[in-house]
């Protein structure tokens, strides 16, 4: 009898605590485009002043990116967390600019185009 009325209490009390936590935000369709953006510009703040004099502070960019994106704090996070991990990827293994880091930065800035350009014209209001 004990147990039935435990039973009884137990699903509707299951039910409001499920219904009483927060629901996971939804990321947008262009979240892992972004990430992947994020990523090369962190690469390129840190390949950029290696092999050219005349650069593009990509940290400001980024800054930017995220102020006209508006993320939750979450997003935000996974964006910078890209961005740095860009970065550290590029500094272990390059300390001066050698046809390779040049090559990988020629292309990171290919890509950073490409990327930019999908996302405005998929996604862009």
């Amino acid at each position: 009898m004990k147990l039935r009325i435990f039973q009884n209490l137990l699903l509707p009390l299951a039910l409001c605590v499920a219904l009483a936590t927060p629901a996971w935000a939804i990321d947008p369709l262009y979240q892992k485009q972004m990430e992947r953006l994020s990523e090369i510009m962190g690469s390129l703040y840190f390949l950029q002043p290696l092999c050219e004099t005349k650069t593009t502070d990509w940290r400001v960019q980024m800054n930017d990116l995220i102020t006209l994106d508006q993320p939750d704090e979450d997003r935000r996070q996974r964006l910078i967390g890209a961005f740095n991990g860009g970065y550290a990827a590029f500094s272990r293994f390059h300390r001066t600019c050698t046809p390779s880091a040049l090559e990988a930065l020629t292309r990171l800035l290919a890509e950073a185009e490409q990327t930019a350009r999908e996302i405005h014209a998929r996604f862009a209001e």
